[in-house]
């Protein structure tokens, strides 16, 4: 799973001579001492992991409500450029970060953050209007609005052609300084993260996986929230396409980008024969029924695995399994918690997170499974109704599948 450097925010975003990545955080600064310990350790080892999966050498260090990652050189001269931008796309990946920002390190003195600022500005502006914020922690013979003074004047100066106009309300370009009593850091973008906890501070779930639309982007919803998650894919064998399969392992793969030190394999289960037996002795209700031993086999997993529960990627209405009826239904068979992070967006929403965290591609490749689906659909089954129909063997049938699930390697 290792992957070189390939940067997208472009290194005409990064600041002249820019040698730290700067990472915030969000919710983990509102936490107790010890949990914001716990959880900014926790969020620096997943870095670490991140860094090291994608062949980037830079060490990462800590700093209260802040992390700072340096880019190492084989000499004292300043990271390449590329090297900074692929650091901060790797931070921007990591739950629990707000946003990170490639910096200049620069002493805490009122000339030194100054002369930065000067130094960025001449780079990166190229007229239009401008501001200059400033955030001072420590003692210092200084106050925030003086720096922004003299920063904005530095800035003017130095970028005098062609005439600037400083905006304090609403900038073309805003010149950023964060000064603490050892160290300054002077840059110009936030670029966002994903926010949420860091993922490995809440205990894990199994994530019923199929490769659509929406399964990976519900795996991805609570991966955000810090929960591990433990793929699982049920193969409906000559039910589901010839790339039924594929395209599950390829979401699973994309999700483990996001998780090298906690996702690293999907768990396939053979379903094959129980489709070809409940599409024969089954019509009304087949799909709920077959949709209760998904939950069975994912509810066995999770308790051999420790896991606290299940999510799913299901809508309210968008399937005929997934009316509020239904999914009560479906509910009932297992004690384990389902998550359903999705259950009230609308379908473009969702789409439009798969493209942002890469498993929207995978949706594309051509699937068979419709083939399962009865004639006639249930849209508001009964339990009673479909206790009357589930066959008996069903609940052996989960156990040994969960048994006989196969761990692919991502």
């Amino acid at each position: 799973m290792t992957r070189g450097p390939a940067p997208s925010i472009g290194v005409d975003r990064v600041p002249p001579n820019a040698d730290a990545v700067l990472v915030r955080v969000g919710a983990i600064g509102t936490k107790s001492e010890r949990v914001r310990y716990e959880m900014q350790s926790q969020l620096g080892r997943n870095l670490r992991a991140l860094l090291a999966d994608r062949a980037i050498d830079a060490p990462v260090r800590h700093r209260r409500n802040r992390l700072v990652i340096e880019p190492t050189t084989s000499s004292d001269q300043t990271p390449d450029p590329a090297v900074v931008a692929a650091v901060v796309d790797a931070a921007t990946d990591a739950a629990g970060v707000v946003s990170a920002s490639p910096a200049m390190t620069v002493a805490p003195t009122m000339a030194a953050v100054t002369d930065a600022l000067a130094a960025v500005a001449i780079d990166r502006f190229d007229g239009g209007s401008f501001a200059v914020r400033a955030n001072r922690v420590g003692d210092h013979p200084f106050t925030s609005e003086d720096l922004e003074r003299e920063g904005g004047s530095a800035v003017f100066e130095a970028v005098a052609d062609p005439d600037p106009t400083v905006d304090l309300e609403d900038p073309d370009l805003t010149f950023r300084a964060d000064v603490a009593d050892d160290e300054a850091f002077v840059f110009v973008e936030k670029h966002p993260g994903p926010g949420g906890l860091p993922l490995g501070s809440q205990r894990p779930v199994v994530a019923l996986l199929s490769g659509g639309i929406d399964s990976p982007v519900a795996a991805f919803e609570l991966m955000r929230r810090g929960v591990p998650v433990t793929p699982v894919y049920l193969d409906l064998g000559d039910f589901g396409g010839p790339d039924h399969r594929a395209r599950a392992e390829e979401s699973a793969r994309q999700l483990a980008r996001y998780a090298p030190n906690h996702l690293d394999a999907i768990h396939v289960v053979d379903a094959g024969d129980v489709c070809r037996r409940l599409a024969d002795t089954i019509e009304q209700g087949r799909m709920l029924v077959f949709r209760r031993f998904i939950y069975r086999v994912a509810a066995d997993i999770a308790a051999d695995r420790g896991a606290t529960g299940v999510v799913t990627g299901e809508v309210i209405g968008q399937k005929s399994s997934q009316t509020t009826q239904n999914l009560s239904v479906l509910d009932s068979v297992t004690d384990f918690p389902i998550h359903r992070p999705l259950l009230t967006l609308d379908k473009p929403t969702i789409t439009e997170r798969a493209e942002r965290i890469g498993t929207r591609g995978t949706a594309d490749i051509t699937v068979g499974c419709d083939r399962f689906a009865p004639d006639r659909v249930e849209t508001r089954a009964g339990l009673d109704q479909i206790a009357d129909v589930e066959p008996e063997w069903l609940r052996d049938a989960a156990r040994d599948a969960a048994d006989g699930a196969e761990r692919v390697l991502l």
